[in-house]
């Protein structure tokens, strides 16, 4: 009799418990407002940006509503106006490309590798269109840093990274989000830290921190916050910087900070289980295996794997066959967009031209979630039940 998977692909752990104690505090208090403070106290949202940029190694940190909110917020206070282009990535998800269209730019998409990073010939093709890059961290694939970075600094294109998919990953030891001038974060329910939704902002720049500091809703109460720059700066800025509200508040950074704390050992986990899906696959006829390059620090909780070449139908009947046995895999190669997957010419109000050779990877991307609720013997039983049904479909083929 074939195996069936029991688990849930979209059930997390449980928020920890100082977490709860921390957030019924904040509730007996009345006080949610990140700046509904009391004397000289920090407040938790406060202490979070404090810690978070510890975390990065980052000189400010900004907690905000969501990562979309941190990507639009630094387009805005990098200046960025209605009809101005901006690079990003081919292959990510909506709010990347809505972020860019939230302030009136348009995107212009690079394509994508079979490493399911952005494609850096053809991102040094596009160079002389846009001054900014929105770098997505794709489902947690970092690109080669330095030669993109070579690429940006050659063609005085400032970088923006999408961390949603790395907080806690690094290229070279260098923490994903410290390449750029702005590292955006979020911790909606499905990333590394659960808030239900929220985000960072973080940056070295002076001027760059205190205008999303303004942007985010600060009024004139931005010395409250976590970490804040230079008064003079604020002077300069802060009556040519609109309000754009969207803070974060107590109850979320109260949850958030006990999560911080143990990050890393959540990265660790999530790899445990990466590498026991990844072994499992490997070597499935017809599967073609993301490979890591060695200077990656990634974080697994997601694992993606090619079916290159397939036929739309045999996909769709690997994603079928593997769905009746409990197992959730999602494609991103449809013609119409399903839950959160999407590609870039689903996206009708950013323009876009073809690319043959993206669409081909595009077309034969599976992507499956990895919660940390499911066990080493659970991600043994995944990957055997899709690499049972792969090969299934593989064979019908007459391959």
């Amino acid at each position: 009799m074939s195996e069936i998977f029991k688990g849930n692909f979209t059930q997390q752990e449980p928020i920890p418990d100082e977490g709860i104690e921390a957030a019924l505090e904040v509730m007996r208090s009345g006080r949610l407002h990140r700046y509904n403070l009391v004397g000289d106290e920090p407040g938790e949202v406060g202490l979070l940006e404090r810690e978070f940029a510890d975390y990065t190694g980052a000189t400010y940190a900004l907690a905000v509503a969501s990562g979309g909110y941190a990507m639009a917020t630094a387009l805005r206070a990098m200046g960025v106006k209605p009809g101005d282009k901006v690079l990003t990535n081919a292959f990510t998800l909506a709010p990347v490309p809505g972020a860019i269209a939230s302030v009136g730019a348009v995107p212009v998409f690079v394509g994508v590798t079979e490493g399911l990073t952005i494609d850096l010939d053809d991102l040094a093709a596009k160079a002389g269109e846009a001054s900014i890059l929105m770098l997505s961290h794709m489902r947690g694939h970092l690109c080669d840093m330095e030669r993109l970075m070579e690429v940006c600094e050659g063609a005085d294109i400032t970088v923006i990274e999408d961390c949603a998919h790395t907080m806690g990953a690094a290229w070279k030891g260098r923490a994903s989000g410290r390449w750029g001038l702005v590292g955006c974060y979020s911790t909606q329910t499905y990333k590394h830290m659960n808030s239900g939704e929220g985000g960072f902002l973080v940056t070295d720049d002076d001027e760059i921190a205190a205008k999303a500091t303004i942007l985010s809703g600060s009024y004139m109460l931005y010395g409250r916050n976590g970490t804040v720059p230079p008064a003079e700066v604020f002077e300069r800025v802060k009556y040519e910087t609109p309000n754009v509200s969207g803070r974060m508040d107590h109850l979320r950074a109260a949850i958030l900070r006990p999560q911080l704390a143990r990050l890393d050992a959540q990265c660790a986990a999530w790899n445990d289980r990466y590498a026991v899906v990844e072994d499992g696959l490997r070597g499935t006829p017809g599967l073609q295996v993301v490979e890591r390059p060695d200077e990656e620090t990634f974080v697994g909780s997601s694992i993606q794997f090619l079916l290159l070449d397939w036929d739309d139908g045999a996909i769709g009947e690997v994603v079928s066959r593997c769905l009746k046995r409990g197992v959730e895999l999602k494609w991103f190669g449809g013609a119409e967009p399903a839950g959160f997957t999407s590609r870039y010419d689903s996206w009708r109000y950013a323009p876009s031209e073809r690319m043959p050779k993206s669409d081909r990877i595009l077309r034969g991307i599976l992507d499956m979630r990895l919660p940390l609720t499911f066990s080493l013997e659970d991600c043994a039983q995944i990957a055997r039940i899709v690499r049972a049904e792969v090969g299934a479909v593989y064979q019908g083929q007459g391959a």
